[in-house]
């Protein structure tokens, strides 16, 4: 089992990393904190000091296009926002 799918990379999640050293990902959905904060640990090469993990619903979307009324849903997911020790980074862009 894959446990860190994807590090999530939007303008909240900035602020986060930015503030207060936290950094949020897409994780398995049947992955604990004990797995993710392991999974990091490991993969990153820092300490970890929390693991906040949350279920993200998935949102109805609709659109029209020539052959009707389109509509279904996006997929549900887990996400796991994790607290690193201070003066520890995580580059995305070179490990990932």
């Amino acid at each position: 089992m894959e446990i860190i799918k994807k590090p999530v990379l939007t303008e909240k999640a900035s602020l986060l990393t930015e503030k207060l050293n936290r950094y949020a990902f897409k994780v398995d959905h049947r992955a604990n904190k004990i797995q993710i904060k392991q999974a990091v640990e490991q993969m990153f090469g820092v300490t970890v000091l929390a693991v906040n993990t949350m279920v993200v619903s998935g949102k109805a979307k609709s659109r029209y296009t020539k052959a009707g009324f389109v509509s279904g849903r996006t997929t549900k997911y887990k996400k796991a926002v994790i607290t690193i020790k201070d003066g520890e980074t995580i580059d995305f862009y070179s490990t990932i």
